[in-house]
């Protein structure tokens, strides 16, 4: 990535101006897909609370709630956040961007105390009228901080390791916090795309030699002193599918039979059995591609990854056309913060990876991640809207 130019001041540029840069493209494949969520959330619930076995009988399947009407309001909620995100000064997010970060970890650090517990994990705080899930906001707020830190290193800075310890330290603090919750998911992405930066501002390559080293050499302390007896189980599960297929297997065994069964064309809308006669657990959250493909089929998911792929295409192209540092680290950095969300949850699907707490990113139903999600979209319009905007650390 080449040297930043740095003046000291920028004319800022008014909401005419800036309406007129905004990406409509990138916001209609957002919104498609919070379409398609809403569809397949519609798909999901139970019209005046049938029972599978009623359903069976030739009750209908599909009803608004309890999850449709719900993301309905999150969905609401989040556009406030976008478009807020995408039309505030650029210079607020660049000078803020630490403060950010440290709220956001500061409600992770809050979790650890307080948190309520769900599903066998302390998670969520628990706002009286909603739940956050704090782990889904650090994503974002890492991604702002090391855009800033980096913003202004320049060749000779990057190519010392000293200059590193601050941004691995941003990603330990969060991340050996969110394992002890335990969300091994959440915390292999935040790893993942702290790797991706220091990739994309030209860390030294024999650094990611020697990291992976080390990750073969914790990985045995890891796997006997680190990790629940479920998570290995999941581990084991994923080599060996037929290990246990009535328990730890049977997620990813129903979640492939669910997809599977859908065919080329699938089993049509509100057909899916699979997902409708339970068989298919969290079919509104974690596993909402395999209900998603029983009843689109391959059709249908390949369609959806393609909306993805373009998605990512386009936060690429935001990023190779910003010509300031902070914008170019922004998109860089959400693109593979949404890139890591909807390839772990895709390949957990199939099988293809061992089964994590990852939603479909915009898809699965929920309010943190999809609130994060649109905050990032809004920053990265936000940056290419400004993206002939020359920022400067001075003033800041």
């Amino acid at each position: 990535m080449p040297r930043q130019t740095r003046i000291s001041r920028a004319e800022n540029i008014g909401f005419a101006q800036k309406l007129r840069h905004f990406n409509w493209t990138l916001f209609a494949l957002m919104c498609l897909v919070l379409i398609l969520s809403l569809i397949s959330l519609y798909s999901a619930g139970k019209p005046g609370g049938l029972s599978p076995e009623a359903l069976a009988k030739g009750g209908s399947f599909g009803g608004w709630r309890p999850y449709a009407v719900s993301q309905m309001g999150k969905i609401a909620l989040g556009m406030v956040v976008f478009f807020v995100a995408a039309f505030a000064n650029i210079k607020t997010w660049l000078k803020n961007s630490y403060l950010i970060y440290f709220l956001a970890l500061g409600l992770v650090v809050l979790v650890t105390f307080v948190g309520h517990t769900g599903m066998g994990a302390q998670r969520w705080l628990n706002l009286g009228v909603f739940h956050i899930q704090p782990s889904e906001f650090i994503k974002i707020a890492l991604v702002m901080a090391l855009a800033r830190y980096f913003a202004w290193q320049n060749s000779v800075e990057l190519s010392k390791f000293k200059n590193y310890l601050l941004p691995i330290a941003m990603m330990v603090v969060p991340f050996a916090l969110i394992v002890a919750q335990p969300d091994l998911g959440t915390a292999v992405s935040l790893g993942l795309i702290t790797i991706g930066v220091f990739w994309i501002v030209g860390a030294n390559k024999k650094w990611f030699i020697i990291a992976v080293i080390l990750a073969a050499i914790a990985a045995p302390i890891a796997w006997y002193g680190g990790m629940h007896d479920y998570q290995r189980s999941r581990i084991i599960t994923f080599v060996n599918p037929d290990n246990d297929p009535s328990g730890a297997g049977y997620q990813i065994n129903q979640s492939k039979i669910a997809f599977g069964s859908g065919g080329i064309i699938g089993k049509g809308f509100l057909n899916g059995t699979q997902s409708h006669l339970s068989f298919l657990p969290e079919k509104q959250t974690d596993f909402i591609f395999a209900m998603f493909g029983e009843e689109l089929g391959f059709v249908g998911g390949f369609a959806l990854i393609l909306i993805y792929s373009a998605i990512i295409g386009m936060l690429f192209w935001f990023a190779k056309k910003s010509r300031n540092r902070f914008g170019q680290l922004l998109c860089f950095g959400f693109m593979l913060n949404f890139f890591v969300y909807y390839f772990i949850n895709i390949a957990m699907v199939l099988g293809l990876m061992p089964t994590v707490g990852v939603p479909l990113p915009l898809m699965s139903f929920g309010g943190s991640s999809l609130l994060s999600l649109m905050f990032g979209f809004g920053l990265t319009q936000n940056a290419h809207i400004n993206k002939d905007q020359q920022l400067s650390a001075k003033g800041i």
